[in-house]
């Protein structure tokens, strides 16, 4: 199992990692995954955009960990995403983000759920071409960054989960921290076996 380096220590994060006997590392060099977790908006300067919807902002944050993924990248190790973490990817390989969207947040401080349909990948192996998810995002990709690959969409279109073209890049909009253990929704999917196929 891979040693992952969480550029925001949360504990749902922690908790996830440990179901799958994931260990942790406290230093990036020591790690050989970055995994790049949800939270506020990224500043819109860095994909070029005035701001428009964006809210919760640390650009201290945004600038260190796009220095993590050049870091994690140039040393040919692996890059995981989600929520947040899929934006600022796409954001780091030249693409931009819709700033604020309908019907994806959450609601009354529940996570949303919805389907979510994918490419032949991963992710169908995973779970099949069509599957729950859950959603607590008001941001989303708007034009893709360079390289990256669609994986998979929800029904109206939003990107859900992204890839690269040959480095070692995967990302996802949804939150599988939340969707095992304790948290395992009926009807949705195990978020222990993103983890688990991803670290392995």
């Amino acid at each position: 199992m891979k040693t992952v380096y969480l550029s925001v220590r949360l504990k749902n994060y922690e908790n996830a990692l440990a179901l799958v006997g994931a260990p942790l590392a406290e230093t990036p060099e020591n790690a050989d995954v970055l995994l790049l977790p949800g939270g506020g908006d990224m500043h819109p300067r860095f994909y070029g955009q005035a701001l428009n919807g964006s809210e919760d902002l640390d650009e201290a944050r945004d600038a260190r960990e796009l220095t993590l993924i050049d870091n994690f990248l140039c040393a040919g190790k692996i890059v995981i995403g989600i929520c947040r973490g899929l934006q600022v990817l796409n954001v780091y390989f030249g693409g931009t983000l819709r700033q604020h969207i309908a019907s994806h947040s959450q609601i009354d401080g529940a996570d949303r759920l919805h389907a979510v349909n994918s490419l032949p990948g991963l992710l169908r192996e995973l779970y099949g071409a069509r599957f729950a998810v859950n959603s607590a995002h008001h941001q989303a990709v708007r034009r893709l960054g360079k390289g990256l690959c669609v994986l998979a969409c929800a029904d109206d279109g939003t990107v859900e989960a992204i890839g690269h073209k040959t480095l070692p890049v995967f990302a996802v909009q949804w939150h599988p921290e939340r969707l095992c253990g304790a948290f395992a929704q009926p009807g949705t999917t195990d978020g222990a076996r993103l983890f688990d196929a991803l670290l392995r």
